[in-house]
C-alpha cells in the first residue's frame, strides 16, 4: 500500500470508530428513554472521557498539522472549508465542557437531568456528523490530489504513530484500560457487557 492510500486508510479508520462510539451513546440514550436499559454512568463517563481524550486532544492535533496545514501550503482550493474546519476544532473543546456537564446534570438530577443529556448528545453527534463528512467528501479528495508524496509519508507516520485505542491499537495503557471498560461495560450490540430489560 502506498504512504497516500496509508495515510488517508488510518484517518478513516479513527472516523469510523468515533462514529460507531457516537452511535453506541445515541443506542444507549434511546435504550434508557424506553426504559429498557438502566443508565451506567461509569460507561457513559468512559465514552465522554474518550471523546475528550482521544478525538480532541490527539485526532484533531494530527489532522491540524499533518493534513490542514500541508494542504492550504498546496492549494487555496481548501481555504473556506479548512477555516470551516479548523473553527469547528476550537469549539470542539467547549462542546465537550458541555457534553459533560450535561453527564454530571444527569447523573445528579435524575429524570430533569436525562433529557438535557440526550439533547446534548443528540446535538454532538449530529455536528460531528457534518465535520467528518465535510473532511471525507471535500477535504480528503483535496489533498489527494494536491499534496506532495513526502506530505503523505509525514501525515501516514502522524496517524500511525498513536492509533486510536478504540480501533484496536491501545499502546498506552491508560487506553487500553479504557478500551477494556468501554467493552466490557457496554452491552449488546455495542459490548459484552450485561444484557437484558434493566428499567430505569
Amino acid at each position: 500500500m502506498d504512504h497516500r492510500s496509508a495515510a488517508i486508510g488510518l484517518i478513516r479508520d479513527e472516523h469510523r470508530t468515533l462514529s460507531a462510539l457516537l452511535h453506541a451513546m445515541k443506542h444507549l440514550v434511546r435504550e434508557i428513554r424506553a426504559a429498557r436499559l438502566a443508565p451506567d454512568f461509569r460507561l457513559l463517563r468512559a465514552m465522554v472521557y474518550y471523546v475528550d481524550a482521544f478525538p480532541e486532544r490527539m485526532h484533531h492535533p494530527k489532522e491540524e498539522t499533518w493534513l490542514f496545514a500541508p494542504l492550504a501550503r498546496c492549494t487555496q482550493a481548501a481555504d473556506a472549508d479548512l477555516r470551516i474546519l479548523h473553527e469547528e476544532h476550537e469549539s470542539g473543546a467547549r462542546l465537550i465542557r458541555e457534553l459533560g456537564h450535561a453527564l454530571l446534570c444527569y447523573e445528579h438530577e435524575n429524570e430533569a437531568g436525562f433529557a438535557l443529556f440526550a439533547a446534548t448528545v443528540d446535538s454532538y453527534v449530529a455536528f460531528y456528523a457534518g465535520h467528518m463528512e465535510r473532511e471525507e467528501k471535500v477535504i480528503l479528495p483535496l489533498a489527494h490530489n494536491a499534496l506532495r508524496p513526502d506530505d503523505w509519508v509525514a501525515l501516514e507516520n502522524a496517524f500511525a504513530g498513536n492509533r486510536d485505542p478504540l480501533g484496536g491499537d491501545a499502546r498506552e495503557p491508560h487506553f487500553r484500560a479504557l478500551f477494556s471498560l468501554i467493552v466490557n461495560l457496554a452491552p449488546p450490540p455495542i459490548g459484552v457487557g450485561p444484557a437484558g430489560s434493566r428499567a430505569r
